[in-house]
C-alpha cells in the first residue's frame, strides 16, 4: 500500500489536526455539519497509509448500518479489497460477532436466536402469565422499556433497584424473562452489548486477545453511547489506549434508549491525558441558522465544551419563526419552505460529508 496522503488536502486545519493526531485517547468534539463522518473515515485512511496500521487491528463502530455502509464505501474507494479486513459496523452487529465466536464461554450455542421487539414483548407476556400477573395492569411495553433501561445501565435482575411497587414487579418479570431467554437459547437486542461486557469481564484471557487485535478503536456519534457501550469501549481500549471518539454533547438525541451524553465527561475523567480537538466550521447551515441554534444551545448548563460554530455559507436575511398546530403542520411548513428555496453549493474544501 502506497503512502498517498492527498486526501489530507481536502480537510480544514481542525479536521486535519484530528485525522493526523498521534496515538493515545482522542476526543473530537464536532459541531453539526462540521464533517464528523469525513474525519472518522480519513482517520482510518491515515492509519492505513501514513501509520502503516494493518486493517486487521482497526475496529470502527457506528450507530446505524447506513453510516457503516457509507464509511466502508468511502474506504473501499481509497483502498479496495483490503478494507474487508477492517471490523466496521454497528455496536450491536459487532458484539453479535464476538458472542457467536465465544458463545460456549457464556453457555450459549453459536447459532443463538436474537429476539426482535415483537419476540421480546411476547416473552414478557409469557413471563407475566408465568407469574400470574395481569397484562392489562402491567403493560408489556412499559416492562420491556424498564428492562431495556436496566440492561443499558448494566443492571441485572438481582441488582434491580426497588423503590416502588412497580419496580418490584419489573424485577420479578425481568428475572422470569431472563429464564425464558436462557431456555430458548436467545438474546434480546440489549443482551448483545451486555453479554459482550460480561464476556470480557469474566474471561480476562479473551479480553486480552481482543485488546491485542483491536489496537485502534474509533467511535462515531460518541455522545449517543449508553453506559454498557462505554464500558465495552473502556475494556477494549484499556491496553493500547488508542480510542478515537467523535461526537457532540449538544446533539445527543437518544436519551430515550439509554444514551448518556455524560460519557463525554467520563471520557475526560478516565483519560486525563486525552487530546481534545474541536471542529467548529459548519458546512451545512447558513450563519443566520447557526446563530439561532447557538442562542438555544447556549442555555444548556451541562455542556462540556462551548463551541463557536463558524458558517462556511453566508447569512440569509432572517430565520423564519412559525408556530405549528401539530407535527403534521410543522412538517408541511418545512416541506413548503424547502421546495421554494434554493440551496447554494457548499465548498468542497472540508465539506461536511
Amino acid at each position: 500500500m502506497g503512502r498517498d496522503l492527498s486526501f489530507l488536502e481536502e480537510l480544514n486545519p481542525s479536521q486535519r489536526e484530528a485525522v493526523t493526531a498521534p496515538d493515545g485517547p482522542i476526543l473530537v468534539l464536532a459541531g453539526p455539519g462540521s464533517g464528523k463522518t469525513r474525519v472518522l473515515t480519513y482517520r482510518i485512511a491515515y492509519l492505513l497509509t501514513a501509520r502503516r496500521v494493518s486493517p486487521f487491528h482497526i475496529l470502527a463502530v457506528t450507530f446505524t448500518n447506513k453510516a457503516a455502509e457509507e464509511m466502508r464505501s468511502r474506504l473501499e474507494a481509497l483502498f479496495g479489497d483490503r478494507v474487508g479486513e477492517l471490523t466496521l459496523g454497528t455496536f450491536h452487529a459487532t458484539c453479535a460477532r464476538f458472542l457467536r465466536r465465544e458463545a460456549s464461554l457464556l453457555g450459549l450455542h453459536p447459532q443463538f436466536v436474537i429476539y426482535d421487539e415483537e419476540d421480546t414483548l411476547e416473552a414478557i407476556r409469557q413471563a407475566l402469565r408465568d407469574l400470574n400477573l395481569d397484562e392489562k395492569r402491567y403493560r408489556p411495553g412499559a416492562l420491556r422499556a424498564a428492562i431495556s433501561r436496566a440492561k443499558n445501565e448494566f443492571i441485572r435482575p438481582e441488582a434491580y433497584p426497588i423503590r416502588t411497587y412497580f419496580d418490584e414487579i419489573v424485577a420479578r418479570v425481568y428475572a422470569r424473562y431472563e429464564e425464558r431467554l436462557r431456555a430458548a437459547d436467545a438474546l434480546d437486542f440489549d443482551d448483545l452489548l451486555l453479554r459482550a461486557v460480561e464476556l470480557f469481564e469474566e474471561h480476562p484471557d479473551v479480553l486480552a486477545r481482543y485488546q491485542e487485535r483491536y489496537r485502534h478503536i474509533l467511535v462515531d456519534e460518541f455522545q449517543d453511547t449508553n453506559t454498557v457501550q462505554y464500558l465495552l469501549l473502556r475494556l477494549l481500549a484499556s491496553r493500547h489506549r488508542n480510542l478515537f471518539c467523535v461526537g457532540d454533547e449538544d446533539q445527543s438525541i437518544y436519551g430515550w434508549r439509554g444514551a448518556d451524553f455524560r460519557n463525554v465527561i467520563r471520557f475526560r475523567e478516565h483519560f486525563p491525558d486525552a487530546r481534545i480537538i474541536v471542529l467548529e466550521e459548519n458546512y451545512r447551515s447558513t450563519e443566520t441558522i447557526l446563530q439561532a441554534a447557538q442562542a438555544v444551545i447556549r442555555r444548556n448548563t451541562e455542556r462540556y465544551n462551548e463551541k463557536r460554530l463558524i458558517a462556511a455559507r453566508g447569512p440569509v436575511p432572517h430565520s423564519p419563526f412559525y408556530e405549528a398546530f401539530d407535527e403534521e403542520d410543522e412538517a408541511a411548513f418545512i416541506a413548503r419552505g424547502s421546495r421554494s428555496s434554493s440551496r447554494p453549493a457548499a465548498s468542497d474544501r472540508g465539506r461536511s460529508q
